[in-house]
């Protein structure tokens, strides 16, 4: 028998993973031949998906982006010579794009059925939560923080100081709560990890809740993730009858529950107070800290709230000790980076390296340029509240130090991709309103001053009292930076500001000279 695997993650599906899935059932039946086909997750190789991928004596090799229609002459090459065929790629682990990559929380992405325990446990899942039950809670908060990891959703909180507060905090009920709401524009790491390997996911939540003493954790998830809903659930039934969650875990004594709740649809709601005003079913809306989740937090009970990539990477930390994670990165960005390019991209995927690499590498070298064929003009890093970098800051290291200091950030480790078509006037303008459309309305800042900046950008490409109005925008952006409750409102500066200052020509051409360029 042949084993086959085509991955059935979202982006997959839409590439038409399913019919090809389809084609090959029909095809072994017609020609008698036996095949066993797995449909596991992505690998993150967008631009090679659908990816069929064949068990043979040489190891896994594949075919990619396969149709239906290219699986008759793929089943007739595997008889003969399969590196004949000109969708051959390989073993899937010497693929050059997959190669380089320092995977470690991707690890397992593609390598089986997301839903087998029996797959995820062979491949040294629940180790970590294997070792933190024969260590304290505070041994495994320890480990954390010497590991240096910091949150991956944008903040870059260290999470081993986060978790001592909510230690240290006594309470009767403490609360781990996963932000899977996964909202900025080229971001889909989270959503992979989920519909790739939901174990680890849910391992590094249990881990999180023996450290802090919480019994219960909610996986706060993007209403828009039908797939990873889905597959969530399946596999938290599936690790509670094996003994992973509930009542004594693992023989150990301890008790932890966990459950999906789906997001409200909101931007906002990625953001942590708001996200558990919304979990206690209530409008979300962003909250005043101090005091800080951490002390009172859902329910008013000491919460973690971490990233999905956050509490994915604790497996590893307990899986492999703080010191061999602290060994990948640079400076204060330890472990590593799960970067996601997307936008005009050529080879647009999931890359996951070491800090330190240059945003200029993983564009060039990964993803080959744009998908137009023209040069590339700015790169947005970051989500929609990131800056837009030009060419002289493409050799910028990834590591959040490095982009501060150039008044970028690495946010959730989307990069957005643009060629010299863009206007970055209308860039900057469309910040703005994505931020009047998505503030909670809480405070004035952000609730006025993106509706005045969207009203201000409209007079300086319309050419009225241009250079008054650009410094009323700049002071605009410095308003809303320093006066906002939240990020959503004091981060819409970095993208307007940052096409201000390296893309001033788009804002200097008057409004019917632009009508005319387009």
């Amino acid at each position: 028998m042949t084993v086959f695997y085509i991955p059935q993650d979202t982006t997959a599906l839409a590439l038409g993973a399913d019919k090809v899935a389809e084609a090959l059932l029909d095809a072994g039946s017609q020609r008698n031949q036996s095949i066993e086909l797995v449909r596991n997750g992505s690998r993150g190789l967008f631009w090679l998906e659908p990816l069929l991928e064949v068990d043979t004596d040489r190891g896994r090799i594949a075919f990619g982006p396969v149709s239906a229609q290219d699986i008759a002459c793929i089943l007739d090459s595997l008889s003969t010579d399969p590196s004949s065929h000109p969708l051959y790629l390989g073993v899937v682990d010497d693929i050059p794009y997959l190669a380089s990559q320092q995977r470690l929380t991707f690890a397992r992405a593609g390598r089986g059925d997301p839903l087998s325990l029996e797959n995820y446990i062979g491949l040294n899942g629940y180790q970590g939560l294997h070792n933190a039950l024969q260590i304290t809670d505070q041994q495994i908060v320890d480990q954390v923080r010497e590991s240096g990891l910091r949150g991956r959703g944008g903040a870059a909180f260290p999470a081993g100081i986060k978790w001592q507060t909510v230690l240290d905090s006594p309470s009767d009920q403490k609360y781990i709560v996963c932000n899977a709401d996964e909202g900025d524009s080229g971001t889909f790491a989270d959503r992979l990890l989920m519909e790739a390997d939901p174990y680890q996911l849910i391992e590094g939540i249990t881990i999180a809740g023996l450290a802090v003493g919480a019994t219960q954790g909610y996986i706060y998830l993007r209403s828009e993730y039908p797939l990873a809903h889905s597959l969530l659930n399946k596999a938290i039934a599936k690790a509670r009858r094996a003994g992973y969650l509930g009542a004594d875990i693992q023989g150990s004594g301890k008790t932890f529950n966990l459950e999906v709740r789906l997001g409200a649809g909101a931007y906002i709601c990625g953001e942590e107070t708001a996200l558990l005003e919304s979990l206690e079913g209530k409008r979300g809306v962003v909250r005043a800290k101090p005091p800080l989740p951490a002390v009172e937090g859902l329910f008013g009970k000491p919460t973690v709230v971490n990233n999905v990539l956050t509490l994915a990477a604790v497996c590893t930390v307990l899986e492999q000790g703080a010191e061999a994670y602290k060994d990948f990165g640079t400076g204060n960005s330890r472990g590593t980076l799960a970067i996601q390019l997307a936008g005009n991209i050529k080879r647009g995927g999931l890359i996951e390296l070491a800090f330190g690499t240059t945003l200029r590498e993983v564009v060039e070298d990964y993803g080959q340029g744009t998908y137009s064929g023209r040069p590339i003009r700015a790169i947005q890093v970051g989500g929609p509240l990131g800056a837009f970098m030009p060419e002289s800051q493409w050799d910028t290291p990834l590591d959040y130090e490095a982009f501060t200091a150039v008044e970028a950030m690495l946010g959730h480790g989307g990069i957005v991709v643009f060629d010299d078509t863009v206007d970055m006037s209308e860039q900057a303008q469309f910040s703005m309103q994505f931020c009047a459309i998505e503030s909670c309305g809480k405070c004035t800042p952000c609730r006025i001053g993106a509706v005045r900046g969207v009203e201000v950008i409209e007079r300086i490409v319309a050419n009225q009292d241009r250079d008054n109005n650009i410094i009323l925008l700049r002071d605009l952006c410095d308003t809303m930076e320093y006066g906002s409750l939240c990020a959503m409102g004091g981060m819409t500066a970095y993208p307007v500001r940052s096409a201000l200052d390296h893309f001033a020509e788009d804002f200097q051409r008057s409004g019917p000279d632009k009508a005319g360029d387009n």
